[in-house]
C-alpha cells in the first residue's frame, strides 16, 4: 500500500519539480491517511487524476463502503489536481468539500476520476467521480481548494 510506482505524470511537470529536488510520487502518495485506507495514485495531471481504493478496510458497521473514505479518496485526488495546476509555487488547501453517496459498494476497488470545474489563480475546484468495479457512481463529489503561495517552511516541497 501507499507505492506510486504507476502515477503518470506530463513530462513538463516531472521536469519542473525536478529542477526543485521534488519527487514527484512522494509528493502526491496522499500521504499517511491515504496509506492507511490504500489510496493508489494511477494518473495525474492539472486535467484529469485517477485513484483507487479498496473497500475492505474501509466500511462502516453494516460492511458498505464508509462515506467518510469516499470523501479522504475524494479529497486527496482532487488536492494533486488543484495543486498540479497551481504548479511549484502554490499550495493547494482544500476549504470546502460536498459528498453525495448514491450506492453502496462491499468488496472490490472503487476509482476516482477529478476533473476541473474551475482553475483559477486563487481557487481551483474539481468533481470526483468514484464508480465500484462495474463502472456504477457510487459517489458524486466537489473540491474547491485555496491556492497559497508556498513560505519557507511550509513543507509542500519537501
Amino acid at each position: 500500500m501507499g507505492e506510486q510506482q504507476h502515477v503518470r505524470f506530463p513530462q513538463e511537470v516531472v521536469d519542473e519539480y525536478a529542477a526543485l529536488g521534488v519527487d514527484l510520487p512522494a509528493l502526491f502518495s496522499a500521504g499517511h491517511l491515504g496509506d492507511r485506507m490504500g489510496v493508489q495514485i494511477l494518473e495525474a495531471s492539472a486535467e484529469k487524476v485517477v485513484g483507487t481504493m479498496p473497500v475492505e478496510g474501509n466500511t462502516q458497521p453494516y460492511g458498505l463502503l464508509h462515506g467518510g473514505a469516499s470523501a479522504v479518496l475524494a479529497e486527496t485526488l482532487g488536492s494533486v489536481g488543484a495543486m498540479l495546476h497551481g504548479g511549484s509555487s502554490k499550495m493547494a488547501v482544500g476549504v470546502d468539500l460536498n459528498c453525495t453517496h448514491h450506492r453502496g459498494a462491499r468488496s472490490g476497488l472503487v476509482t476516482g476520476v477529478a476533473t476541473p470545474l474551475h482553475r483559477g489563480r486563487s481557487t481551483a475546484t474539481y468533481e470526483i467521480v468514484i464508480s465500484d468495479e462495474e463502472g456504477r457512481r457510487v459517489c458524486s463529489a466537489r473540491l474547491t481548494c485555496m491556492l497559497r503561495d508556498v513560505s519557507p517552511g511550509d513543507g509542500a516541497a519537501a
